[in-house]
């Protein structure tokens, strides 16, 4: 059972690695104001939740996201402020906030968290093996259909001219489109999807705490590069929006996966725990180096292949 329960956690933690794909992929900006968006959407969750509103608390974790989202596009594209620099202006002053709406570093949401309400659904004789595999097709039914709702989305209008956007900005302003509007509108999406992660893991774990969102950055940059390295190794052919999407989630549950392994099988001794982090990183760089080393032997092959001839 300790590997559904990381199955559950990668598809909640699906829709933080579908929000870094939307701003790093598609709109191809380095957006560092993650951290501060996960822990606004954590704790505005939970004291929502704790005022007697556990679902209307997944809607204002969405919105909060988005005005997190909002301030960093009109620091970038209104008052001309580099991305990473706005990116962190944003997480910054999202820390305090957040200890505002906590009312303290944390704050424990109790019976009111949605999955207790879920696995309550099941009874009394329900087993905890019974509430895992329940919790685990609820995190999935909620990932997918996030999922289904971005694919639909880039398939519009709107959704297009924001792909465009991360693609040639300077040929959609020749087109009369405002690249500033669909910027901001793209880091809104991003924001709100990864606030909205933030606040199902909130009513998961049963609680809001300032440490929740500390290495979030990383590990949505993990799922994307896994999820990527993944699914390079299939036959190329048309990579949009959709399997960026799913493959992101796909990077998303196999890093948890993994980290699971680590600790069930204590690789690292008593310390396995502990070097989570440094594991993350030696994972990010094994998957940005497969490529490289990739494409170096594939050049390499093609030369030898041409002084033949």
């Amino acid at each position: 059972m300790l590997y559904v329960t990381a199955l559950q956690e990668g598809f909640l933690y699906g829709l933080l690695a579908i929000g870094v794909f939307i701003s790093l992929r598609v709109l191809n900006i380095p957006d560092l104001t993650t951290e501060g968006s996960f822990g606004f959407g954590n704790a505005v969750a939970a004291a929502t939740a704790v005022l007697g509103y556990p679902r209307l608390s997944l809607l204002f974790a969405l919105l909060a996201g988005v005005a997190a989202g909002f301030t960093t596009g009109i620091l970038q594209t209104k008052l001309k402020v580099h991305p990473v620099l706005a990116g962190i202006i944003t997480m910054s002053g999202l820390y305090s906030i957040n200890l505002m709406v906590r009312h303290g570093p944390n704050l424990a949401i109790g019976d009111q968290a949605l999955f207790k309400i879920a696995y309550a659904v099941l009874g009394e004789d329900a087993s905890r093996d019974d509430k895992k595999i329940a919790g685990a097709v609820l995190a999935a039914i909620l990932c997918i259909g996030v999922i289904v709702l971005m694919i639909l989305f880039f398939k519009t209008h709107l959704g297009m001219c924001i792909r465009a956007t991360g693609d040639n900005p300077d040929m959609v302003r020749a087109s009369s489109i405002n690249v500033d509007r669909t910027k901001i509108i793209g880091l809104c999406i991003s924001n709100g999807l990864i606030a909205l992660s933030g606040a199902l893991i909130a009513h998961y774990v049963g609680y809001s705490d300032a440490s929740s969102s500390s290495g979030t950055l990383i590990y949505g940059l993990a799922a994307v590069i896994i999820g990527e390295a993944l699914f390079s190794l299939f036959p190329r052919g048309r990579r949009g929006v959709t399997l960026g999407l799913v493959s992101a989630v796909c990077g998303s549950i196999i890093y948890k996966m993994i980290v699971t392994f680590v600790v069930d099988a204590e690789l690292f001794g008593d310390n396995s725990a502990n070097l989570m982090k440094l594991l993350c990183a030696v994972i990010v760089a094994i998957t940005l180096i497969i490529p490289a080393m990739k494409d170096t032997v594939a050049t390499w092959k093609n030369k030898r292949e041409a002084r033949r001839a």
